[in-house]
């Protein structure tokens, strides 16, 4: 959680660069094409990283610091504020999904058009059996190109997929509540896939989930992607404060299948963290502007998840020791936006289709009940 800092040294004709960054050759580049150098004569040294997440990826300061080390010809070291972090640093770009979904006569899904602009590809093709159905995604948000977007953007875990998972899952459990079918019986019906049939079955018998009509009252939802190769299914259970807006997780069931999970204990651990980050980016993680300018620099009004929102969370590693291993770090996060926002409907029927689900947001839409 450090500020972001770098320290360059520039001598004879070549640079050292220390830097906390989650992309060091992405530095030597940067700092090559800043001084004028070729990529040879600069190095970059890489010190623990600590909390990344694709944050510490851009890497502004060590061009800053290069660039000074230069001029000063002495050692330089940057360390931004909160404040200049905040400011500085690349956003998780904004995006818009747009779904135009039918059913026929019989409950079947048979058109599902997906339209997503600047959030980028990663999590948008439908894994879902329709027969006709397309995906189109317009503008990037990669390489720190602001393409539809008023600042600089970069990674956030799982980049690109939460949003196209929210978008997804969401419309998903909006089509079988049309349709009067539960949510996870809706999806079976709906999935070939094995490996997918396969998580969402294992979180299912974990969670011990009683098949009902959404919205139940009851405060169940189920969500389920794919990023790095892995498969995922997650469901939680949430309870909503009509009069503040308040929401609160009670339980996250997750079922995880990564091909051969070589160490489970640490996958296990993966999942917990993907858990807790996701409930930031799904109740609370905002970055506010006004005419340009950025009014959250610091952590007193840009909220990330406390010990006190965490629910009880039950990891599932669902084995294939047939299939070669997937990635971990990422997957569980995905589905948390969708989950959560699923949940919220099942227990006091309000669609919530913005992210973050704030107080203010949720209160909002249960005055347009």
């Amino acid at each position: 959680m450090e500020t972001h800092t770098a320290l360059a040294e520039v001598k004879g004709g070549k640079a050292s660069v220390w830097a906390s960054t989650q992309t060091p050759f992405g530095v030597q580049g940067q700092v090559a094409r800043a001084l004028g150098f070729n990529t040879e004569n600069v190095h970059v040294i890489a010190p623990f990283v600590g909390g990344g997440f694709g944050g510490k990826s851009a890497s502004a300061q060590a061009v800053e610091a290069a660039r000074l080390a230069k001029i000063t010809g002495r050692p330089v070291q940057v360390a931004w504020s909160r404040a200049e972090e905040f400011f500085y640093d690349t956003f998780r770009p904004a995006a818009v999904v747009k779904i135009t979904s039918g059913l026929d006569e019989a409950g079947r899904i048979v058109l599902w058009d997906y339209d997503v602009l600047f959030a980028g590809s990663d999590g948008a093709d439908l894994f879902y059996d329709v027969p006709h159905h397309r995906a189109v995604s317009r503008g990037h948000w990669y390489g720190g190109g602001s393409e539809g977007h008023p600042f600089a953007v970069g990674p956030w875990r799982a980049p690109g997929t939460n949003t196209n998972t929210f978008a997804r899952e969401s419309q998903v459990d909006i089509m079988a509540s049309k349709a009067g079918v539960d949510p996870l019986k809706f999806r079976l019906d709906h999935l070939s896939d094995r490996k997918m049939r396969g998580v969402l079955e294992a979180a299912a018998k974990a969670f011990k989930w009683s098949p009902a009509r959404s919205p139940s009252g009851g405060g169940f939802g189920v969500a389920c992607g794919i990023r790095s190769g892995a498969y995922v299914a997650t469901m939680a259970e949430v309870q909503v404060d009509k009069a503040s807006g308040e929401v609160q997780i009670k339980r996250v069931v997750c079922a995880q299948d990564m091909g051969l999970c070589i160490n489970p204990h640490g996958a296990k651990l993966q999942v917990e963290g993907c858990v807790t980050m996701g409930l930031g980016y799904a109740l609370a993680e905002e970055v506010r502007f006004d005419r340009g300018e950025i009014l959250d620099l610091n952590f007193d009004t840009y909220d990330i998840p406390r010990f006190s929102w965490v629910p009880e969370i039950e990891t599932v590693i669902v084995q294939d020791v047939n299939a070669a291993p997937q990635g971990g770090g990422e997957p569980a996060i995905i589905c948390m936006g969708a989950v959560i926002a699923n949940a919220i409907y099942d227990a006091v029927g309000v669609r919530l289709y913005q992210l973050p689900m704030t107080p203010e947001r949720v209160r909002e839409a249960l005055r347009k009940v």
